[in-house]
């Protein structure tokens, strides 16, 4: 899985509020996953946990609306700005989970400690 900074690209992501000047408008966070390195989005990518990862899909079939495929043959259509808020979101959640794994393993480290200290 890797970053395609391409999928932002459109006039209407380019060019908020009506702003003659389109690096003006650009979005900063976009214009920094622009200038990284693909190996380093591609290991970002890569680093995500099964568990975070599962939710993430669920979340993301959540959004979509997920049936059965055995049973039926679903297709979603929707436009680049839809799709792009979906995108931001599944980013959001795995950065917030991502950090949640990150307190859990710090606190069983720390019941782990106080348990041999004890």
């Amino acid at each position: 899985m890797v970053f395609d900074p391409n999928f932002f690209n459109s006039d209407a992501s380019n060019n908020q509020s009506g702003s003659s000047s389109n690096e003006e408008a650009k979005n900063s966070l976009l214009q920094y996953l622009e200038q990284q390195n693909p190996d380093v989005l591609a290991e970002i990518a890569r680093s995500i946990s099964p568990d975070a990862r599962e939710i993430v899909s669920q979340n993301v079939q959540g959004l979509v609306g997920a049936l059965p495929s055995e049973h039926f043959q679903v297709q979603v259509t929707t436009d680049h700005d839809n799709l792009s808020s979906m995108l931001a979101s599944a980013m959001m959640t795995g950065y917030f989970l991502r950090q949640m794994e990150q307190r859990m393993e710090l606190e069983t480290r720390m019941d782990n400690s106080q348990d041999i200290n004890s």
